[in-house]
């Protein structure tokens, strides 16, 4: 439901312009809304998760995603649906972390890896999943079901969980008040600085001050995180090579990821003209490929390590990306996009896997939620960094080119999304180093 909610409505955002009557910044915020709220909360909704117990934030999440879900269906303005979806995003960030906490300490062993796995490859390929999802339901009735579709889902997680989901022990411990206020409007400016550089640039003023703004609070944060008795992110969780390591190159690999997904969907609909749901399937390949890489990643993970899958995982997304750059505009989806696509799908499912039980394998079980939350945040906000970086260098290229201005500024963008695998490779080779190779 998370992954799949960052992308279901990208392909129904012509007809709700239409239906209700949205100027296109208000189009741009029915999205942004959502990761927002999401990306500024993960780190609070993580923590939350060990004070209030795992399971209560889970299903609380769950439940107000589904209400909001409900509220976005129904609503016939553009401020109603805004807010719906901003509400969406604060469930979300509730949900989201104490999932993965719940996973990471309700399974241990061999079991918690291959639960890891199923939980990865889901949320890496709900995005992907989503454009097919959004495409179909627009196509075959209407843009409200891609709101509609979460209520039978969440009401039935909603129900089961407290049938089937052990609630594990609460921390009594006090909250981190000015923690939580520096953290989360830190990660709120920071998030909504990406944004606001994808839409109008690294020169943008409100752009510029909200990330300076989010550099000053997130220093203030590890200052009293560094000092406060009971913290909302344990600065221990960064101690540990691996770990620190793991959450540096899944940032890094996420970048270049989400970058190149935002800018493939438009090329798949503007250059080859294909239609919303004709757009969602040409993304199967991606989906398919990373299940299937996932499938036999646990397997994997036990005989070689986390970086040396993660290191190839992450230099198939670079090359995948590098095949891109040299995309000719008059090659079809076979010949231009299905071998890159495959890639794509093989290094993110090869890397984001390792990456998780790296962050949550080694972690105190109190510490469990806020680890799964800041390991969230770091991937969301790693997906906005890297769609702002990728729109500049697109716009930047776009400048100074000439009569190819598109098809050079489309290399440009898949280059930088190439470099973000290389690095992200070599940064887990160095850091992700291993006594044995289950580690």
């Amino acid at each position: 439901m998370v992954g799949v909610d960052t992308s279901v409505v990208t392909i129904a955002l012509p007809d709700i312009r239409g239906a209700l009557d949205l100027s296109t910044g208000g189009l741009a915020w029915v999205q942004n809304a959502y990761t927002l709220a999401f990306g500024g909360l993960l780190l609070l909704g993580g923590r939350a998760g060990d004070i209030v117990g795992r399971r209560r934030a889970f299903v609380g999440g769950i439940a107000l995603f589904t209400l909001a879900s409900l509220l976005g269906g129904v609503a016939t303005g553009g401020g109603v649906l805004i807010c719906a979806r901003a509400l969406q995003g604060v469930g979300a960030a509730l949900a989201a972390p104490s999932a993965m906490a719940l996973i990471a300490t309700l399974f241990t062993g061999a079991a918690r890896v291959r639960a890891l796995g199923v939980s990865s490859a889901v949320t890496g390929a709900g995005g992907a999943l989503g454009m097919l999802l959004g495409g179909l339901l627009t196509d075959l009735a209407s843009w409200r079901l891609v709101f509609f579709i979460n209520l039978p889902i969440g009401v039935v997680i909603a129900l089961a969980a407290p049938r089937v989901l052990a609630e594990l022990p609460r921390r009594a411990v006090g909250i981190d008040v000015i923690g939580a206020v520096t953290g989360t409007v830190g990660l709120t400016a920071l998030v909504f600085g990406l944004i606001r550089t994808g839409s109008d640039g690294w020169h943008d003023a409100l752009a510029l001050t909200a990330l300076a703004a989010a550099v000053l609070l997130f220093v203030v944060f590890v200052l009293v995180e560094a000092r406060v008795r009971h913290p909302l992110v344990p600065l221990r969780l960064f101690t540990d090579r691996r770990r620190a390591g793991a959450f540096v190159v899944l940032a890094t690999v996420v970048c270049g990821m989400y970058g190149g997904f935002f800018f493939l969907t438009q090329y798949i609909q503007q250059n080859l003209g294909y239609g919303p749901l004709g757009a969602g399937a040409a993304f199967v390949p991606i989906v398919g490929t990373q299940f299937a890489a996932v499938r036999f990643a646990p397997r994997l993970l036990g005989r070689f390590g986390a970086r040396t899958l993660v290191t190839i995982g992450a230099l198939l997304v670079g090359a995948a990306m590098l095949w891109l750059a040299a995309l000719d505009p008059h090659q079809g989806y076979a010949t231009g996009l299905l071998g890159p696509f495959v890639l794509y799908g093989a290094g993110g499912g090869l890397t984001v896997m390792p990456l998780m039980a790296t962050i949550l394998g080694s972690v105190a079980p109190e510490d469990s939620g806020a680890a799964a939350g800041v390991a969230q945040t770091v991937l969301w906000s790693g997906a906005s960094l890297g769609v702002s970086v990728m729109v500049s260098v697109f716009d930047a290229v776009a400048a100074h080119s000439g009569g190819h201005a598109s098809t050079d500024a489309l290399a440009g963008t898949f280059l930088t999304g190439a470099a973000f695998g290389l690095i992200a490779s070599l940064i887990a080779l160095l850091t992700l180093r291993s006594a044995r190779p289950s580690d």
